[in-house]
């Protein structure tokens, strides 16, 4: 029914885990081929191309459905369809950033210190003009066509590239001096599938797996066994999306607590959990979670 395309390259591996994670994995004959396919009715097609073109080809209706960056949608103008942000990216869950970097001995320090002509490379020319045009400051941009730190200063002096930590850059002796977009990873539909109540169904189906599994990352599922006298004391203590769950336990003997916790606060919370009484606690990884 959809046709699908993914990006190739730096968001490559963390997109298929994420496929693979919400049960609508991705096989391919080999790690290298542009084709692939997804057991599930939905999705008739998959294809594994550069994310710098999945923003045009979605809006031409090559491809009914794909996941890009905010970065290409805005560098390339295109009608898609955004069905909001995935909240992850090459290393981390982080977002990516559009920014302008210069020599850490420049003088320049903001964006408006760069003087009437100066050099610019950039894989970003249509946003990278925009932004010089709105400071008034004539540039000469350059496309580049990759490692384009590398060209500071003899070649430019200015780049607009893309960072999700800084440090390449910073290993580049550069120094960033303006975000000039903030990027995250987006799944966009062709306007006419979305328009389509068929396709649009199976769209926003796809779409609820794979936020099921974002939302779930970083979080565990925590169930204890409490004592009645207990109760109020462990419930104050616990963090939860909502409430925790409570049932009573047979006999009136106590009550069975369960709720979803960060990851990252088990380690404090299981021993205070147990001061106060609670146990028979598990701890039980997550795949999902749906609101």
């Amino acid at each position: 029914m959809l046709s699908l395309v993914l990006p190739k390259g730096s968001l490559e591996k963390a997109t298929l885990e994420l496929f693979e994670a919400a049960d609508i994995s991705v096989h391919r004959s080999s790690d290298v081929a542009y084709r692939g396919t997804i057991n599930d009715p939905r999705i008739s097609e998959v294809r594994i191309l550069r994310p710098q073109e999945i923003p045009c080809y979605v809006a031409d209706g090559l491809f009914d459905l794909g996941i890009t960056g905010r970065d290409w949608i805005a560098e390339t103008g295109s009608d898609v369809v955004s069905l909001g942000q995935l909240r992850y990216s090459k290393n981390t869950s982080r977002p990516i950033r559009l920014v302008l970097a210069v020599p850490t001995s420049s003088p320049w320090n903001e964006a408006k210190d760069l003087p009437q002509g100066v050099r610019i490379s950039s894989e970003y020319p249509l946003l990278t003009k925009q932004f010089f045009d709105d400071l008034g400051i004539e540039a000469d941009i350059a496309l580049s066509y990759g490692a384009t730190e590398a060209k500071v200063p003899d070649i430019v002096d200015a780049v607009v590239e893309i960072t999700e930590t800084g440090r390449a850059l910073r290993v580049a002796g550069l120094k960033i001096i303006h975000t000039i977009l903030t990027s995250h990873t987006e799944l966009v539909a062709n306007p006419a599938s979305y328009a389509d109540p068929e396709r649009c169904h199976a769209i926003q189906q796809i779409h609820t797996l794979l936020c099921g599994v974002l939302e779930a990352r970083g979080k565990v599922l925590v169930k204890m066994n409490v004592p009645v006298q207990s109760l109020d004391k462990v419930i104050s203590l616990l963090p939860s999306m909502k409430a925790p769950t409570v049932n009573e336990l047979f006999g009136g003997q106590g009550y069975a607590v369960e709720t979803v916790v960060p990851k990252t606060e088990i380690n404090i919370l299981i021993p205070e959990l147990c001061d106060l009484g609670a146990g028979d606690i598990i701890e039980l990884p997550l795949s999902k979670i749906v609101h």
